[in-house]
C-alpha cells in the first residue's frame, strides 16, 4: 500500500464547541450553489443549498438538505411542491440575496410553475419536484424530492469552495 503523499496540516477530533473548524474541513468539497423554492401562505419562499445531488434515475429522485433549526426550514417541511435551481456562474447575487432573505422572491422576477412552485429564470438547471422523502440527519433533514419536470441550459457554473464562490468553465 502507498503512504499519503499530502501532509495533512490539521487533524482534529469534530466537537459540538468548535464547530467551525468541521465547517471548514467541509468547505474544502467544491459544490455546485442551488436554490431551493417553495410556495406558502407568506407567498414564495427560497433558500440557498449546496448539499443537493442527483439521487435515483427510476424513479427521478433528487436530494437536498436543510437545517431543521433554520426559520426557513418549515416552509418546505409542509410544502407539498419544491423546485430546486441549479444556478449558473453569472447568479452569484441572486444566490447571496435569497441566503439573506427568504422572502428575497418579492423583489425578484420569477414565473409559477403549474403546481404554484415559484421557477427562477436562466440557471443551469431546474427540477420542478413532489416532496417524497424526508430523513433526520443530525441537525439536518434531508428532503427527498420526485422530479416531476426537469429544464437544462448551457453555461458555466456558479461553486462554493471554502466560503467563496466560484465558477467552473466549460473546456
Amino acid at each position: 500500500m502507498n503512504a499519503i503523499s499530502r501532509d495533512m496540516t490539521h487533524t482534529f477530533v469534530p466537537h459540538k464547541d468548535d464547530t467551525r473548524t468541521l465547517r471548514d474541513a467541509f468547505g474544502r468539497f467544491a459544490t455546485g450553489v442551488t436554490i431551493v423554492t417553495c410556495n406558502s401562505e407568506d407567498g414564495p419562499i427560497c433558500i440557498t443549498a449546496n448539499s443537493f445531488s442527483s439521487l435515483s434515475l427510476d424513479p427521478p429522485l433528487i436530494m437536498w438538505a436543510g437545517d431543521r433549526n433554520s426559520r426557513r426550514f418549515p416552509y418546505f417541511h409542509r410544502a407539498r411542491h419544491f423546485s430546486v435551481h441549479v444556478l449558473s456562474s453569472d447568479q452569484a447575487e441572486l444566490c447571496f440575496g435569497c441566503s439573506k432573505d427568504a422572502h428575497a422572491l418579492r423583489n425578484i422576477d420569477h414565473e409559477l410553475c403549474e403546481n404554484g412552485t415559484p421557477l427562477l429564470p436562466d440557471c443551469l438547471a431546474r427540477f420542478e419536484c413532489e416532496q417524497h422523502a424526508y430523513h433526520d440527519a443530525g441537525d439536518h433533514v434531508i428532503v427527498v424530492g420526485r422530479v416531476l419536470r426537469a429544464s437544462i441550459a448551457e453555461g458555466d457554473a456558479l461553486t462554493f469552495f471554502a466560503g467563496k464562490f466560484g465558477q467552473f468553465a466549460q473546456k
